[in-house]
C-alpha cells in the first residue's frame, strides 16, 4: 500500500527563520494556487509570491512565499488560508441568501 503524502511540505532552501521558502502542496492546482498567491500578496509584510504546477502530470503546487523583516512566511500562509476560507464563506453566505430571495433574473429555455 502506498503511503499518502502530507498535504503541505516545506522544501528544501527555505531560511531558517522561514522568511522565505517554498512549499509544496499536495492535490492541489492553479485553482488554489492562483487564490493563495492573491491572497498572499494582499498583506503588505510579503515581499513576493508565486506559484507554480512542476507538471501537469504531478498532483501538486509550489508556493514561494518571501517576507520583509524576517518575519515567517509560514505565518502568512496560515492567515491568507484562514482569509480564503472566511471569504468564501461570505460569498457561499452570500449566495445562498440570494438564492432564497429568489430576487435573480431567469432565463426560460426555448424549445
Amino acid at each position: 500500500m502506498s503511503e499518502v503524502p502530507p498535504k503541505l511540505q516545506i522544501l528544501k532552501g527555505a531560511e531558517a527563520d522561514l522568511s522565505a521558502a517554498t512549499y509544496q502542496i499536495y492535490d492541489e492546482s492553479h485553482t488554489v494556487g492562483n487564490a493563495l498567491r492573491w491572497m498572499l500578496m494582499k498583506n503588505p509584510k510579503v515581499s513576493f509570491c508565486g506559484y507554480s504546477v512542476p507538471h501537469p502530470s504531478e498532483n501538486h503546487i509550489h508556493l514561494r512565499v518571501q517576507m520583509y523583516d524576517n518575519l515567517s512566511s509560514l505565518e502568512a500562509l496560515l492567515e491568507a488560508l484562514n482569509n480564503l476560507d472566511n471569504l468564501c464563506d461570505t460569498i457561499e453566505e452570500s449566495y445562498s441568501s440570494s438564492l432564497a430571495e429568489g430576487s435573480f433574473e431567469r432565463w426560460d429555455e426555448k424549445s
